[in-house]
């Protein structure tokens, strides 16, 4: 390798990281964010985009920029295999919420995934999700009862969506629904990046007691398409780092909880 060679190879590198970091972020992201996130200036990440853009990978905008024909979340077991300390640790946290006996409905993400394994310990649970990953995490143990949603299943995900699965959810009442996002900024509150997600997610928080969104810190400052609801129908945010100044003011002014798990960092 020649010192020429470096610079271009290092480029298309950074230029990697970028596109892997838009796809995390829901498929677009603010330059500052980006810069942050992989510890370089904000010039360096512009110089990259125009790259991107040049290639037809990305579009830029007035401060950020936008992966194109970007309209699908990563299946759920390379989700898994993202942060997955980050979630587990949620996980724990969440686990110490719930009591034997307990109802509540778990949706389709990847750290609630990781929360129904931390409640496989627990018992007597009534548990309705559209997850197979849940129903198969809790189904059959300690006295269960899991009570899995109808409709079609997502080959991505193994979800249940659609009009048969919302109108089941709706058919409950529960005390816990711990619901997954894509995104959560200060501007729009918390987002997913499916309108079937998104819809089913609504009809579950409405069913609930107290509805509890858990995501991890990655998820903060970034964007998806779909805003689930207002920040105000949400009772707690339970995640692994202390948010953005700005986020932690939307919780305040919509007087949601946060807990930050290991520390019982609360607002």
């Amino acid at each position: 390798m020649n010192a020429q060679e470096r610079p271009t190879q290092h480029a298309n590198h950074r230029e990697r990281e970028i596109l892997e970091e838009l796809r995390l972020a829901g498929g677009s992201s603010r330059i500052q964010f980006l810069a942050e996130r992989l510890s370089v200036s904000e010039e360096t990440i512009r110089r990259n985009i125009k790259v991107l853009e040049e290639g037809g990978l990305v579009t830029k905008v007035h401060g950020g920029v936008h992966l194109k024909d970007f309209s699908s979340e990563q299946p759920l077991h390379f989700r898994m295999n993202e942060n997955p300390e980050a979630k587990r640790l949620i996980a724990a946290e969440v686990a110490t919420m719930i009591k034997d006996g307990d109802t509540l409905f778990l949706d389709i993400g990847s750290t609630t995934a990781f929360i129904a394994v931390a409640l496989q310990k627990h018992q007597n649970l009534f548990i309705v999700t559209n997850s197979i990953s849940v129903a198969h995490a809790l189904a059959t143990r300690n006295g269960n009862k899991v009570f899995f949603a109808g409709g079609a299943l997502r080959s991505h995900d193994g979800g249940a969506f659609g009009i048969e699965a919302i109108d089941f959810v709706r058919r409950f009442h529960v005390r816990h629904a711990i619901l997954s996002v894509a995104a959560i900024n200060a501007e729009s509150g918390f987002m997913l990046q499916d309108m079937d997600e998104a819809e089913f997610s609504r009809a579950a928080a409405r069913q609930a007691d107290r509805s509890i969104v858990v995501a991890d810190a990655h998820k903060f400052s970034r964007s998806a398409p779909i805003i689930i609801d207002r920040p105000d129908n949400y009772d707690l945010l339970v995640t692994d780092a202390s948010p953005p100044a700005d986020i932690r003011q939307m919780l305040e002014q919509n007087r949601v909880e946060l807990i930050v798990a290991g520390n019982r960092d609360r607002t």
